[in-house]
């Protein structure tokens, strides 16, 4: 699956996107957040509150309850503001 992280997110994380083979047990945008948050103290950092976090799955606006079941790929970044 690929992931791709924007603006503070991928400051955090360190890498703007990245390939992964995720476990097949995760199912929702909401495990896929939870898996990756344990995946080391920069991902953590990122993605621990999730309230803030906007998500894409294949293009499309998606909530932490999403399916990812054969989602190609996840956009993860945070709301946007601007005037």
């Amino acid at each position: 699956m690929q992931l791709l992280y924007f603006a503070w997110v991928r400051e955090k994380i360190g890498i703007g996107e990245e390939e992964r083979d995720i476990p097949r047990e995760l199912s929702t945008v909401n495990d896929l957040l939870d898996w990756l948050s344990s995946q080391g103290e920069n991902y953590k950092e990122a993605l621990g509150a999730k309230d803030r976090l906007r998500i894409a799955v294949d293009q499309h606006h998606a909530d932490t309850n999403a399916s990812i079941e054969n989602a190609r790929e996840i956009a993860i970044f945070p709301p946007v503001t601007g005037g």
